[in-house]
């Protein structure tokens, strides 16, 4: 007779309900041929006697196994493992190293190294730079929540927990177009405006849309490796142009356009990413000449319209269009904080709905309630008396930063002090490598990021991307501190 007894483990501490332990362990012995087809089970109030339970939960347990068609009742006879089970076939693990990691697949699939990014662990004590993202403690997270819970507590809020429109939450969508309209000097309608997770969704929409293989996209030679690897996925022919103090070189988008079919450029007009220069007014006006004579369209990536210190935000490029050329992309993602994945692009309507209806394969929808509750935090003034309490903060900061980076670093380091932007962008002496600072910042436990995917189109600038904006002035201090403790080894070895 089968050693139910010892071979059964209920364990009365979890939460999963009794039976559902039974049951659970009764499938593994009859995958496992532990228990054969045809096996004739003990009767529920033997069972139960057996295993010390009641016997209402041996009979849930039967019903469970029976619903999943893993056992069968014969009336007058009593219950048997299915005789109809095929044998599972058991993978014999040669490879027990794969085994254990749980990575053996059974089946194939396509791999895309153009899409692969390294991802570090992150390691206590350790402080690790980025490129520019915005400080998580400074989100207006009790703001946010007295509007979610508000909107959760309405009678009918049942009415925005179904399914909704693949273009976004209708209040946000007309509170948006109105913000953007008076913040950004848009001139759009509510038609025009698709609501996305985030800019990158926005981006690869763009490039589902616009690019098929070989297909031409202008960007910057130096640009935002993310955008550059959507575009790359979509097998497209990246022509790079010359990126100065004024921005992408639209004489040279010029000249590539008389002998090539150019579908888009893609652009970061504001504060170009990584280096963050600002594109100049003559150069906008040429890059929207250029898009009308010869047809292509303008992703204009507005990632961070709002941090300017110096001077009011310049308008978009999409604030000029007046041929249907530019497709604005943006967030309130980096205003507020990276977990809000909430963003927009804009763009003729008939573009519109056809990014919408491709986000329908993708992500259905956004998230109606947090889409509602950005829609009241954007109207109420909340966003607008965020920004401007973040601004002085991270204005602070980058002069902090900027100061002790030229106070111990003038010799080694070589950058102009952002305009604007969470960011700086910094070149190193060509003496010396970022791979070799990476390698001795590690025993400073500073951790330098990916610095390689500075420098996709292998200019060797030797430049990389240093945020400041999520560091309070002690931990400025404290990474500066450990930057020169790094250098001072770079130069001594």
């Amino acid at each position: 007779m089968f050693p139910f007894i010892s071979t059964f483990n209920i364990d009365r501490t979890l939460h999963q309900a009794l039976y559902l332990q039974l049951a659970n362990q009764f499938i593994e012995l009859i995958k496992t041929r532990k228990l054969l087809p045809n096996t004739k089970l003990p009767s529920s109030r033997s069972l139960a006697e057996v295993l010390k339970v009641h016997r209402k939960t041996v009979v849930a347990c039967y019903e469970e196994l029976l619903l999943q068609g893993w056992v069968e009742s014969i009336p007058k006879k009593g219950t048997f493992v299915n005789a109809n089970l095929p044998e599972l076939q058991l993978q014999d693990y040669r490879n027990q190293n794969d085994f254990l990691k749980k990575d053996y697949v059974g089946f194939s699939f396509y791999k895309n190294d153009i899409l692969e990014r390294k991802a570090n662990a992150i390691q206590q004590d350790f402080m690790y730079l980025d490129d520019g993202v915005s400080d998580a403690r400074l989100t207006p997270i009790e703001d946010l929540a007295r509007i979610y819970r508000r909107i959760c507590n309405r009678k009918h809020i049942y009415k925005d927990m179904s399914y909704g429109s693949t273009l976004g939450n209708l209040k946000l969508r007309k509170t948006l177009v109105n913000y953007l309209n008076n913040s950004r000097g848009l001139d759009v309608n509510v038609d025009q405006l698709l609501i996305t997770r985030g800019s990158q969704m926005g981006i690869h929409l763009s490039a589902k849309l616009l690019l098929k293989e070989n297909d031409i996209i202008i960007v910057g030679n130096t640009n935002y490796i993310s955008a550059d690897i959507t575009f790359l996925n979509e097998k497209a022919n990246l022509k790079r142009v010359t990126v100065d103090e004024n921005g992408l070189q639209t004489h040279q988008i010029e000249d590539i356009c008389k002998t090539n079919s150019v579908k888009a450029v893609y652009v970061t007009s504001h504060h170009h990413h990584p280096t963050t220069v600002t594109l100049s007014a003559e150069r906008r006006i040429h890059l929207l000449n250029l898009a009308k004579t010869y047809n292509f369209a303008i992703i204009e990536d507005d990632y961070d319209f709002d941090f300017n210190y110096n001077h009011s935000p310049i308008l978009p490029l999409a604030s000029h269009d007046t041929n249907g050329n530019v497709i604005y992309i943006g967030s309130v993602c980096k205003t507020v904080a990276p977990v809000f994945r909430i963003g927009y692009l804009i763009a003729p309507k008939s573009f519109v709905n056809e990014a919408a209806n491709l986000r329908r394969y993708i992500d259905r929808q956004g998230d109606a309630l947090l889409e509602i509750t950005f829609e009241e935090f954007i109207k109420s003034g909340d966003l607008d008396r965020h920004i401007k309490k973040v601004m002085k903060i991270y204005k602070a900061r980058r002069d902090l930063f900027c100061s002790l980076l030229k106070k111990h670093f003038s010799t080694i380091f070589y950058f102009e002090v952002p305009i604007g932007g969470m960011a700086v962008w910094l070149t190193l002496d060509k003496k010396y490598s970022w791979s070799r600072i990476a390698e001795l910042a590690k025993k400073q436990k500073l951790e330098m990021g990916e610095w390689q995917r500075y420098d996709l189109a292998n200019n060797k600038h030797n430049a990389i991307r240093v945020g400041f904006a999520k560091f309070n002035e002690v931990e400025i201090k404290e990474l500066i501190f450990r930057l020169k403790n790094t250098i001072n080894q770079l130069i001594v070895k």
